[in-house]
């Protein structure tokens, strides 16, 4: 028999105010959500006097305010009431087929039928995995990996393994190592996730016969691919090969997005996808967010269609460089010779290897005090792996503010180096 609490005791808990432990109602899947550890830096990293090395933030000091103030006010005075009304689950008809103009520029033929826009690509790599991914399926990824696609994975309750990556990106023999270390140990791959074009956290630019390699991998082995490519389009000396989703449109779910070509205030992303595909991620939009942003869609339609949106990239990669070249130059200057770091061609990152005994993690705090930050190797692992190692972005602090927190990143490196050399030599 069901037993109700008299309303006096009903009244006397709402008067107390007395806490509800909701953790215990929490659902099983909980249980494994964590901050990531770049969110968890933001706080003190944005302090004015701390020259983040961090975050990857889009640098909008090249975008013309007064010129995105116009767009703004023009769609509103003259598209305002479709602007601001819901609109279609699978995204803007017109944008999708100004997508498709976009994906070009890296060799993909597309109908803009095939296309779902999103809140954001990340998004769009929430709705995949949702899709896809049973507790206990296997996610090949590269070795490190996008904090977010790792978050995201393990929030579904996938096993994440790690695919070896060198200067030139993943490598075509430990993906075949590792299909078929995995399907030895009887455990199901669900697809491959890679960022090919100045990948994060590496900055490592995926070659074109890589690339077909790689493509040719999957197909043999039954794994589809996600291609992620946020920065595609942000080469600094070439452009970037073409697209894999170019050579492959069967086999390849691809992920664009605007937030670092235009602005990621507006969160807007898409996923070009196999037809099958489609109406399983619209319906999977749709339950999630009901519809992305009409206004901030018909805010880059605009962009698009009346401004020199590729002069717009242009100066992004322009000053992207200039401080990409800030920052190797000052890590030649300050750092020791001990350590080793990455020279992207494009895109937002820098990736430094340290000497073993090092472990970035536990050197946070003292970086911090020496006014820089920086997000340790652990952040792109599944596994707490590389604790040796470092990511640094350049793309949003002005080059002299690169120099100085390099600086000072170096002098906590070399302390820390020796303080550890000293430590070996009292044991010895």
């Amino acid at each position: 028999m069901w037993h109700t609490s008299p309303m006096s005791e009903l009244i006397s808990r709402h008067q107390t105010g007395a806490p509800q432990n909701l953790e215990e109602r929490f659902a099983l899947r909980a249980a494994g959500m964590q901050p990531s550890e770049i969110r968890s830096l933001f706080a003190v990293a944005s302090r004015p006097e701390i020259v983040s090395l961090a975050g990857g933030m889009p640098n909008l000091s090249a975008l013309p305010m007064d010129m995105m103030a116009s767009v703004v006010s023009d769609l509103i005075l003259t598209n305002g009431a479709e602007a601001l009304q819901y609109g279609s689950g699978q995204g803007h008809p017109l944008l999708r087929e100004q997508i498709c103009d976009v994906m070009a520029l890296e060799g993909i033929r597309a109908n803009p039928d095939d296309i779902i826009v999103t809140t954001g690509s990340q998004q769009a790599l929430d709705l995949i995995s949702r899709i896809f991914i049973d507790p206990g399926d296997v996610v090949l990824v590269e070795a490190p990996s996008y904090v977010g696609a790792l978050g995201t994975f393990h929030q579904y309750e996938a096993q994440v393994v790690h695919v070896e990556l060198d200067e030139q990106g993943l490598v075509p023999q430990a993906l075949r190592d590792a299909i078929v270390g995995v399907r030895a140990a009887g455990k199901k791959i669900k697809f491959l996730y890679l960022i090919p074009n100045y990948q994060n956290p590496t900055g490592a630019l995926l070659p074109a016969d890589r690339r077909t390699e790689i493509l040719e991998i999957c197909r043999e082995a039954g794994i589809f691919v996600v291609e992620d490519n946020p920065y595609g389009l942000l080469g600094f000396d070439r452009p970037s090969p073409n697209a894999m989703r170019a050579e492959d449109s069967e086999n390849v779910i691809y992920l664009g997005t605007f937030s670092k070509t235009i602005a990621p205030g507006l969160r807007v992303g898409w996923a070009l996808v196999p037809p099958s595909l489609k109406e399983k991620l619209v319906i999977a939009s749709e339950s999630s967010i009901l519809c992305p942003s009409n206004f901030a869609q018909l805010t880059i339609s605009r962009y698009l269609a009346d401004q020199p949106w590729r002069d717009q990239i242009a100066s992004f990669c322009d000053l992207y460089k200039v401080r990409r070249d800030a920052m190797l130059e000052s890590l030649e200057e300050y750092f020791p010779a001990s350590a080793t770091w990455t020279k992207p061609g494009g895109g937002f990152y820098v990736w430094v290897n340290l000497p073993p005994e090092i472990d970035t993690k536990l050197m946070v705090p003292k970086a911090i005090v020496a006014k820089v930050a920086y997000v340790p190797g652990t952040a792109f692992y599944a596994d707490g792996f590389g604790t040796w190692a470092m990511r640094l972005s350049f793309c949003h602090p002005t080059p002299e503010r690169i120099r100085d927190g390099v600086k000072a990143l170096g002098g906590v490196v070399k302390q820390e180096i020796a303080r550890r050399s000293s430590a070996f030599e009292i044991k010895s």
